[in-house]
């Protein structure tokens, strides 16, 4: 699959399911993960979603079309301790909600920094994603940071917590470009799929 084009569609505070009813790929990780920059990579663009060095940039929801025949969702980054717990909450309550409401979710990639061992809230979000029965794939960004001989030391703990096994992870780095096909033919597997069902 390659991307050959995206827009930025909209913002939202409380999730309503975009016209047309496409199906989707949601991007969900810890603020700072990397979400932004990944997005930026897959579809080649520099500046389609915004980034920034400083954690909880995404405080929305945010839609793109890719390819007009697919929206990527990208979700507010949690985990961030700055932010008070009001505001966890509601970003809490805004991907709860989405998860709940969204009827065209087809899989969701789970970013978790390949650097450190997963957080309370990457837990979280790893049994959420099971106890919803929704597709998942988790992706090690910022793989740049660790030699490639060393990957697998780093992977261990992500695995073992996450329940899933090494070659089920992708490491990915926005700087390097490592991981990008991999993801895109994820992602064209779980559309292909989704297109299987309603035939």
């Amino acid at each position: 699959m390659e991307i050959k084009s995206a827009a930025f569609v909209t913002s939202m505070s409380t999730y309503t399911s975009p016209d047309p009813a496409l199906p989707q790929i949601a991007i969900a990780g810890k603020s700072n993960v990397g979400k932004s920059s990944l997005i930026n990579s897959l579809c080649r663009r520099k500046a389609l979603a915004k980034t920034s060095a400083t954690p909880g940039k995404t405080r929305l929801i945010n839609l793109f079309l890719l390819n007009e025949n697919f929206h990527l969702v990208d979700l507010p980054g949690y985990g961030f301790a700055k932010v008070d717990k009001q505001e966890k909450f509601r970003w809490g309550d805004m991907m709860e909600k989405y998860f709940r409401d969204t009827k065209e979710l087809k899989l969701t990639l789970h970013l978790v920094d390949i650097r450190h061992e997963p957080t309370q809230d990457d837990l979280q979000m790893n049994a959420f994603l099971r106890g919803m029965n929704l597709p998942f794939l988790v992706i090690a960004t910022k793989a740049d940071k660790i030699s490639r001989g060393a990957r697998m030391k780093h992977l261990a703990p992500i695995c073992r917590q996450l329940q899933v096994q090494p070659w089920q992870v992708i490491c990915a780095s926005s700087e390097t470009g490592d991981g990008r096909e991999q993801i895109l033919e994820a992602i064209e597997k779980a559309l292909l799929a989704r297109g299987e069902e309603t035939e």
